[in-house]
């Protein structure tokens, strides 16, 4: 069984699509910058350092170690490296999909969602004041909220639409097998 394979990249994510054994799989990559993983090290020492200067005083705590300490905290969180490696779908022609997230720990969560409860892929645009991202959700039976595919993950349209696409065809296509089942009655 041949493997087909395409992407796209983009400057923080990488998209692959690829067909292995009746699987369509789409995985969304996150690229782990070496510079991004130095200032979360140096980040986290200077978090470090600033904590044991200011308890290591014999000054009793003040606001200026308090803020010292605060600001540090800060700029440690702001540089932390993502957990998430990459997120991927797998759609499974007569079973339903497979969300998958894999984290730099090594660790991977799986939710399976069974072909009779998707009733349809929907693409949303969320938009705040200062940035505009989309996502993709599955609107579910019997569920009040959507699910989304990539719930770390905030990858540009132009990556969400191969996949919206082909859950569309995977849902319409077992919409139309459902229906051309004889009904009984």
């Amino acid at each position: 069984m041949g493997q087909q394979e395409h992407g796209i990249s983009d400057g923080l994510y990488t998209y692959k699509h690829h067909h292995d054994g009746g699987a369509d799989i789409h995985v969304i990559f996150v690229k782990k910058s070496k510079f991004r993983v130095l200032l979360s090290y140096i980040g986290t020492m200077f978090l470090l350092v600033t904590v044991c200067c200011a308890l290591l005083s014999k000054d009793s705590l003040c606001l200026g170690s308090l803020w010292s300490i605060s600001f540090a905290s800060i700029i440690a969180k702001c540089l932390r490296c993502g957990p998430v490696k990459k997120e991927s779908l797998v759609i499974m022609p007569t079973f339903g999909v497979q969300l998958e997230q894999h984290f730099w720990s090594g660790r991977v969560h799986r939710k399976f969602v069974p072909i009779g409860k998707i009733l349809k892929p929907v693409l949303n645009e969320h938009v705040t004041p200062v940035s505009c991202y989309w996502s993709l959700a599955l609107l579910l039976r019997e569920e009040y909220e959507l699910m989304l595919v990539f719930k770390n993950l905030n990858p540009p349209v132009k990556m969400l639409v191969p996949i919206w696409k082909a859950l569309c065809a995977f849902v319409d296509s077992n919409t139309l097998s459902d229906s051309a089942l004889p009904q009984s009655t």
